[in-house]
């Protein structure tokens, strides 16, 4: 199982995410906050601004204090060390 690091230590399984968003727009905004009364909101911010929105595959919202382009680098490098690990073994 490959995990990604959202920031402060905190990790989420890379193939449960859906969609990683900026939670700039008003239809993020909206889906946090009906949310935020539900046990479907996680924030893993530790008390920073939200700069990330990652939806999972079990409806649940993840917010992160790290940018979406970090998110889109560590997934690219961490793909990237998969396929150079499994070319190796053949």
């Amino acid at each position: 199982m490959e995990l990604v690091d959202i920031g402060f230590g905190s990790m989420i399984s890379a193939k449960r995410i859906v969609t990683i968003v900026n939670p700039e727009s008003a239809p993020i905004k909206r889906m946090v906050q009906e949310a935020r009364g539900t046990k479907e909101l996680v924030d893993a911010t530790y008390g920073r601004k939200t700069k990330s929105v990652i939806i999972t595959d079990s409806h649940h919202i993840i917010l992160s204090a790290i940018q979406l382009k970090v998110f889109s680098e560590k997934i690219q490098i961490e793909d990237k060390k998969e396929v150079e690990w499994k070319i190796k073994d053949y």
